[in-house]
């Protein structure tokens, strides 16, 4: 792939230079481009609205102009894409968004100690032998490189940030390289107060309704008959979060979801768990708290308490990290400035009227 770049005549000293850029990018392999810019140049239509530049195909050439720093955008984007198609990785319409995500971001505001100086920046990624998932936000990607560094990950935000799909694609890509033995599921079942006794069937058909979003996630990432020989031989363990207690997990990774519904109690003995060789991730959004009034979520009191710890990593996503219907990020910012003024007016009064 080769890039030619056309920059504005240098200005006189005192007098502001023309931010307007024209990028000239070609790309080799005509067998990728059309998949590259999209049907219909959808892809390039994207990169317009979003950064404000306008974009030309021809043949396997695409002109770019505007603002300078939105053409720099935009060819990081299409050169990041265009590997990626190099690389046998299909291409989805939130891929790109991922990808424009990423050229915008601020490179300190990610404090990631991967980035190599002066080079592009490149989101993180986990791969099975049945998929590659890459990180479609700053977030994403501060999550799955929190995975490999520390023993204990918090994901705390809202629905639709892909915490649960994120962190079952990395446990299953840990499984896959044999560097853990076994994979345990887990998750409050708040519905049936922990009682599940009554519902029929063994312990499995009993909380498969609380655990299918880990399920989806596994079978999207591993063949389903692998999933299968793993939750028989016990390489792969559902349990309901009541079922934890007294039990050392060494040698697995742990993913607890929906911990927002966890009480105190047990959050503590479930953190406790943890044993040699392990990694434990712990998801939830304390704005669904399902437990009675009055109860303290064990979720958000760990968050408070384990800020800081050694080996305790703590990635909050926000409505921006949504990568779910783009309504689904402002239904989650509406309900949230909703929150936001109901604990002012608990706490501290309606705010005053101008």
């Amino acid at each position: 792939m080769s890039a030619d770049r056309t920059l504005p005549p240098a200005a006189p000293r005192l007098v502001p230079a023309s931010d307007i850029t024209h990028a000239v990018l070609a790309f080799d392999d005509n067998r990728i481009v059309g998949e590259l810019f999209g049907q219909f140049d959808q892809n390039l239509a994207l990169l317009e609205a979003r950064l404000g530049v306008e974009a030309v195909a021809r043949g396997n050439q695409v002109t770019i102009k505007g603002p300078h720093d939105a053409c720099e955008q935009a060819r990081h984007v299409l050169e990041t894409l265009y590997q990626r198609l190099q690389q046998g990785e299909e291409l989805h319409p939130a891929d790109v968004e991922g990808a424009i995500r990423l050229a915008v971001a601020d490179v300190a505001q990610l404090n990631l100690p991967t980035l190599e100086p002066k080079t592009r920046m490149a989101y993180a990624q986990v791969s099975t032998r049945r998929r590659t998932v890459v990180a479609r936000t700053p977030a994403q990607d501060a999550y799955l490189r929190a995975m490999d560094r520390a023993d204990l990950v918090f994901g705390l935000g809202p629905a639709g940030t892909g915490k649960t799909f994120l962190a079952v694609a990395y446990a299953a890509a840990i499984i896959e390289r044999g560097d853990a033995a076994r994979l345990v599921l887990s998750r409050p079942a708040v519905e049936a107060g922990e009682r599940l006794g009554f519902l029929p069937g063994d312990m499995r058909e009993k909380v498969d309704p609380y655990l299918r979003p880990l399920y989806d996630a596994l079978y999207e990432m591993m063949p389903p008959e692998k999933v299968e020989r793993g939750l028989a031989s016990g390489m792969i363990e559902v349990a309901p979060l009541a079922f934890m207690r007294g039990r050392t997990l060494q040698n697995a990774i742990v993913l607890l979801d929906e911990a927002q519904n966890c009480t105190s109690m047990q959050m503590k003995m479930f953190l406790t768990r943890l044993g040699e060789n392990s990694k434990m991730i712990v998801n939830g959004d304390s704005s669904q708290i399902d437990l009675p009034p009055g109860q303290v979520s064990g979720l958000s009191e760990a968050a408070d308490l384990l800020t800081g710890v050694e080996g305790v990593a703590m990635v909050r996503f926000t409505a921006a990290d949504v990568v779910r219907h783009p309504l689904v990020a402002r239904i989650v910012s509406a309900y949230d400035k909703a929150g936001a003024a109901r604990s002012i007016e608990r706490g501290h009064g309606a705010p005053p009227k101008p």
